[in-house]
């Protein structure tokens, strides 16, 4: 079991990978295959879209079949096929193409993580567990800041990807051999998303779901190296130490958050205290005009930060769940996380197009993109403060 899930968190570590890396390669693809900033966003968004969209299928699959052969063959085929369509990737649709698989291969991962958590430690330590997989998985998104930078000049965007394909499909093969699935419950409970959906206790926690992990994946997944570059500019290896700080306040503020739902015997106030200093920090951003280049990263990394409140808010939504309903209930909580991301990325990127086609490629295009992730996240935290608290 334990080499399961070393091999899961090695897996989520690549899932992370793929969530963020477009932001460090943007000016090669731009050079190579004519990609804009507004169609790398799009593609990070069919990622987080795909990803959302299995959510449910995969949840059943995990009550159903379990972790082994959910992950295991998903991510063999999806991570180690997409990553090698887009390295072979001729064409803007390639990569948009790619995008979609390596979000279908890397949907199972932390969920099948997650279940094996829920099933077998007791419900308490569930969101530090949740949160030490988020953490180091978000390695990945370290590996790709300046240690990509560094591997494309070496080997070359195309090699690199090609590499990163082969270990994904070797992952994957780790997957089925080695992960062990939890003892099947014993009794025929039956039920389904639809009583899960029925919970008015989710009502007010799901909304904010939805908008809490958007910005900060957002922003590091593409929005950092348009916007350093095009206001700042930025060459790639500032863009790629620029997202590298935001990627360590990320994995910081996933540790963080954490335990401290047992330090402070409450989930709804750390998860409403942090969003809403993260809505200031985006609030900052796209209200306060010509900002600088050291003041820009500091945001995007408090912003980073205050957006890994994810692991607390999925047990807090987890703890509403029957236990038979346990890979349902933990893979719902990720389909709105992940498809806001997916959908704030088509959104952003329609709507930095319009700015761009109404008033010009000017230092304040970026603004209203930054605007719209603070009401958003101050929106869903508004509705989460009618939630109600709960701790295993």
């Amino acid at each position: 079991m334990y080499i399961g899930i070393a091999l899961l968190c090695l897996s989520y570590i690549f899932s992370q990978f793929f969530r963020s890396f477009l932001a460090v390669l943007s000016s090669q693809l731009s050079l190579d295959i004519g990609a804009t900033a507004d169609q790398l966003a799009l593609a990070s968004g069919l990622w987080f879209l795909s990803f959302s969209a299995m959510q449910i299928p995969i949840g059943w699959s995990l009550d159903k079949f379990g972790p082994r052969l959910t992950a295991g063959l998903l991510f063999m085929v999806g991570g180690g096929g997409g990553a090698a369509l887009f390295a072979a990737a001729q064409a803007v649709w390639h990569v948009h193409l790619a995008m979609l698989l390596l979000g279908v291969g890397c949907a199972p991962v932390l969920m099948g993580a997650y279940f094996i958590f829920a099933r077998l430690y007791p419900a308490k330590v569930f969101a530090t567990l949740a949160a030490v997989m988020v953490g180091v998985g978000s390695f990945g998104n370290l590996a790709g800041s300046a240690p990509l930078v560094s591997a494309v000049q070496v080997l070359g965007w195309r090699e690199a990807m090609a590499l990163i394909a082969a270990l994904s499909a070797a992952i994957g093969v780790g997957l089925l051999l080695f992960v062990r699935n939890p003892e099947p419950l014993t009794g025929k409970a039956q039920g389904s998303l639809l009583d899960l959906l029925r919970l008015r206790a989710l009502w007010v926690i799901l909304p904010l779901a939805l908008v809490s992990y958007a910005p900060a994946a957002g922003l590091r997944g593409v929005w950092i190296g348009p916007y350093l570059t095009a206001v700042h500019g930025a060459d790639a290896a500032a863009v790629g130490r620029a997202a590298m700080i935001m990627s360590l306040a990320m994995i910081m503020g996933t540790f963080v958050y954490g335990p401290l739902d047992r330090i402070f015997k409450t989930r709804k106030w750390v998860v409403l205290g942090g969003n809403a200093l993260g809505a200031l920090s985006l609030g900052v951003l796209g209200f306060v005009p010509q900002i600088g280049y050291t003041s820009a990263v500091t945001i995007f990394a408090l912003v980073g930060f205050f957006g890994m409140s994810y692991p607390v808010l999925v047990a807090h939504g987890r703890s509403f769940a029957p236990a038979h309903l346990t890979g349902r209930g933990v893979t719902l909580m990720n389909l709105f996380s992940i498809a806001g991301v997916g959908v704030f990325q088509v959104i952003t990127s329609r709507l930095h197009k319009s700015v761009v086609a109404e008033s010009g490629a000017g230092t304040e295009v970026y603004n209203p993109l930054f605007m719209l992730y603070a009401l958003a996240l101050f929106t869903g935290v508004l509705i989460y403060g009618l939630s109600q608290d709960r701790l295993d």
